[in-house]
Order: structure tokens, then sequence, then C-alpha cells
């Protein structure tokens, strides 16, 4: 199956580069570019496609706005892509915003090809980029910045039974289904399976966004291990 991803960012090499990168793949077919959040917005509607790699500052409007708008599409609009985040900061405000709207990870600019190759084929796949320790570092930051909220986030955790409780906190601290599954002493698939019945209950879009709660929730402290 061939993924199709645009690429916004307001710098015509970094677009030109990344183009050429991902359409050498014979399974990732690029169908379009734009210099801005507005016109990768329009060209996302238009193009329906699976991968948004979305440049976090750019003029008119920004990678953030851009990704709201994707993620929370006006009524009658039902296509929503999976976006990930561009940035050349490891670090950065806008990056944590848009994962908690949504956002699947975030990749920094200078990595190496092989892993904008991977990164694209994992959030096309479902799955959060949470791999890179410089992720956990900028929710956990920012979680530090924000004191945990004390109102709905909290009261949502009670819906949780204790295993699912369990396997959340393990997902927010960084930990793959398969260190959870050898962690609880479980099959990798009851972890998929529980992990899967989290976010709906929470009603999240996917791993990123289980993390940002955990924080928020106060469920996982800043430093945990």
């Amino acid at each position: 199956m061939t993924t199709r991803v645009i690429i916004v960012d307001d710098q015509a090499m970094v677009r030109a580069g990344f183009a050429a990168l991902l359409a050498a793949q014979s399974d990732i077919d690029v169908v379009g570019e734009a210099p801005d959040g507005a016109q990768g917005v329009e060209l996302s509607r238009r193009t329906h496609p699976d991968v948004v790699l979305m440049d976090v500052r750019m003029p008119e409007m920004d990678g953030l706005e851009a990704a709201r708008r994707l993620l929370s599409p006006p009524r009658g609009v039902t296509h929503r892509p999976r976006v990930l985040m561009l940035t050349t900061f490891d670090v950065d405000d806008y990056v944590y915003e848009a994962l908690r709207a949504g956002a699947s990870g975030f990749l920094l600019k200078d990595a190496p090809p092989a892993d904008l190759i991977a990164a694209v084929r994992i959030v096309a796949a479902g799955d959060a980029l949470l791999a890179p320790s410089v992720t956990r570092r900028l929710i956990a930051d920012f979680a530090r910045q924000r004191p945990p909220a004390r109102g709905k986030p909290a009261l949502r955790l009670k819906g949780l039974t204790e295993r699912e409780t369990e396997v959340l906190t393990l997902v927010a601290r960084g930990r793959s289904n398969g260190e959870i599954a050898q962690h609880l002493v479980l099959a990798e698939q009851t972890v998929k399976t529980h992990v899967s019945r989290v976010l709906t209950k929470l009603d999240l879009r996917d791993r990123a966004q289980a993390v940002v709660f955990a924080y928020e929730s106060g469920l996982v402290a800043p430093g945990d291990q």
C-alpha cells in the first residue's frame, strides 16, 4: 500500500530535498508541496494525503494553526491526515501544542534521511513518533512548566481499569509495547489491546496525545522513570 504525503515548509530547498528522498521510496508517493500553513491546509483538503510533513514556523500561517485545522476540521470535512511536525529546535512550545492538538509526533529537520523515511512509515501505520528521547524530554519539559490539571483530565482517569492505568503510565514514560509487555509479564498483543482501550476511553488519537494527557492529568510527573 502506498502512503500519500504532502510537504509543508516555507523553504523551497527543504521541500525539494524531502520530496526527492521520499519519492524515491516505492511505498511513498509525494502528492504535493506548500510554502505555508494556509496553502498546506488547502492542499491537504484537495489531495487527501495520509501524512502531512508540517514545518512548525512559517509565515502567513504557522504549522501549529495549520495542524489544528487539519486535525479538527469543520463540519462536512471528513478527511483527517496524520501530521508529523518538522522543527529546527529540539524543544519548542509550538511542537508541544501541536501534540496536544493531535499531531502524531515530531522530527528534527537535521535528522538522518533514514529517520525521515522511517518516521513517515511509522506515522502512516497509525503509531506516534515517540521513540526519540528528545520527544519525551520535550513533553516533560513543558509539563514541568504547567501544573497538573485538577479538573476534567484527572476525572477522566477514573474511567480506566487498574491495568489500563498501569499501561498508560508506562506509555507516558516512553516504553514500547514490547517493553511494557515484559515489565507487566503480558503478551504484546494484550498490551496493544490495553493501549487501544485507553485511547478509546480517553478519546485520544494516539500515543503522543496519551503521553501529554498522562502528564497534564498528574498521573506521571516529570522525572518519573
